[in-house]
């Protein structure tokens, strides 16, 4: 039985390639197409996470054409090497504007990126081939150049004036 440690938001866990396919021996479809976003256990919501790290970046949201600018600039307890938060237990207290993804918000968060493995399970589209859970693979997000790059400055480093001068690309609408 092949094993896979799974990186996630909330951490990494280890767990055998069939039970995460399978998680129980009935079933003959991977659970990301058996069960629905609210169906999901907590690990299994966690190992939709993809950890390409888009939602941990400064975004600009301009209030009067609604438009969601992307900079270059990390949040400030997102690690770029690993592509996880550094303290997401506690990452609402210390990042009072960091959103919770829950099924029942993912498919209105339009700023979202069209790949985010939520958006897409949201929207009846599956898992893409470069998801780590389909290619059985964390860094296969980064090899599909999915994955934000791993050397952005933190917020912290950037100060705010500076920030809308590292925009990168709008992210709502999209191109």
């Amino acid at each position: 039985m092949k094993q896979a440690v799974i990186g996630t938001k909330a951490g990494n866990f280890r767990a055998s390639v069939s039970s995460l396919w399978l998680m129980d021996n009935t079933r003959k479809n991977p659970f990301w197409e058996a069960k629905s976003l609210t169906e999901m256990s907590p690990e299994e919501w966690e190992s939709v996470c993809d950890g390409c790290g888009k939602c941990c970046v400064v975004l600009f949201d301009d209030d009067e054409t609604d438009e969601v600018w992307e900079t270059d600039v990390a949040c400030k307890l997102f690690d770029c090497k690993t592509r996880r938060c550094r303290d997401y237990n506690n990452r609402h207290a210390i990042v009072p504007g960091c959103i919770s993804l829950t099924p029942g918000n993912v498919s209105t968060l339009h700023w979202m990126p069209e790949s985010c493995a939520y958006k897409r399970l949201a929207a009846g589209q599956g898992l893409a081939d470069w998801h780590p859970l389909v290619s059985g693979r964390r860094d296969s997000v980064v090899e599909a150049g999915i994955a934000v790059e791993n050397d952005m400055p933190s917020e912290d480093n950037v100060s705010d004036e500076d920030q809308e001068e590292r925009i990168i690309g709008r992210r709502w609408p999209p191109p």
